[in-house]
């Protein structure tokens, strides 16, 4: 676009020139070519931001998933440790009662053959709940 000067009133007149419409027309697609293509560059940006936060999302899921069982497993081996223990312990301790019982079963009468050609065994097992006589 040209302006004149026109002298007889002092005004400026538009004259509108082929050239440069041409560019204003190219201006304005190039312009609308920009904002589809940006429109287009941040609908994909914003499709890998959604996917990346959904990775994100998962991978945190997982994290907290493998967090929470080495948890469970630590207390289970404590849990296995204890009871291992308690169990040492029991066995122990049934050895002994087992001892004392087979004790008093020898210094009693009541257990004591009065018949030479009879032998009575008696059998005491270690966890000291059954009985076992036999003749």
């Amino acid at each position: 676009m040209e302006l004149r000067l026109d002298e007889e009133d002092g005004t400026f007149t538009n004259i509108s020139l082929a050239d440069d419409s041409a560019e204003h027309l190219s201006g304005k697609l190039s312009s609308k070519a920009e904002r589809a293509c940006s429109a287009m560059m941040n609908a994909d940006m914003d499709a890998v931001e959604a996917e990346n936060q959904v990775e994100l999302e998962e991978k945190t899921r997982l994290i907290n998933q493998v967090l929470e069982l080495q948890h469970t497993l630590e207390d289970l081996s404590a849990r296995v440790d204890a009871v291992k223990e308690e169990n040492l312990k029991l066995k122990s301790e049934n050895q002994v009662l087992g001892q004392y019982i087979e004790n008093l079963m020898s210094a009693s009468s009541v257990f004591q053959t009065t018949d030479t050609k009879s032998k009575r065994k008696v059998t005491v097992t270690t966890d000291c709940t059954k009985y076992l006589r036999s003749s």
